[in-house]
């Protein structure tokens, strides 16, 4: 009977590893009482082993303290050696007009999932480092909770 008991945890554990090689957050970065400093890049290396693509999007964790009407960014994958590969500006509307939440409160947080890039190839295999660089007037951006950045 141990044996089966055995065999049926390994089997669970089997599958569950299996469901964790397909996570799909490449970076994430939760921020000290809301606060994202200037030049806090939030940024992570992925080793890309052959030619792959990427449908990338962002979700983010904002607090009432955010005052913006929208986010800026700048989206940035590097090569091994440090050379941009590619890179683009982002900007996207979070609160209507009159300033309220496009989404829900939830736990404290408007959550938002924004598409980042569509179809991202990557041809050669090497580590590449993938950067999210807020661009907003004031600094340190305050009420940013959390974020990552999800393969989908």
């Amino acid at each position: 009977m141990k044996k089966i008991v055995l065999i049926g945890c390994l089997i669970l554990c089997f599958f569950g590893c299996s469901q964790q090689e397909k996570d799909t957050a490449l970076l994430h970065r939760e921020f000290f009482d809301t606060m994202w400093e200037r030049f806090d890049y939030v940024k992570d290396s992925i080793d890309i082993k052959s030619e792959t693509s990427f449908d990338l999007s962002l979700k983010i964790a904002f607090t009432d303290d955010y005052t913006y009407n929208d986010f800026s960014m700048v989206f940035t994958v590097f090569t091994g050696d440090g050379q941009p590969y590619r890179s683009k500006g982002y900007k996207f509307n979070l609160k209507d007009k009159e300033g309220n939440w496009n989404v829900e409160q939830k736990e404290g947080c408007y959550t938002f999932v924004l598409p980042i890039n569509r179809d991202l190839r990557i041809v050669d295999a090497g580590t590449y480092t993938f950067q999210i660089e807020y661009r907003m007037p004031i600094t340190p951006l305050v009420g940013v909770k959390e974020l990552t950045l999800m393969r989908n």
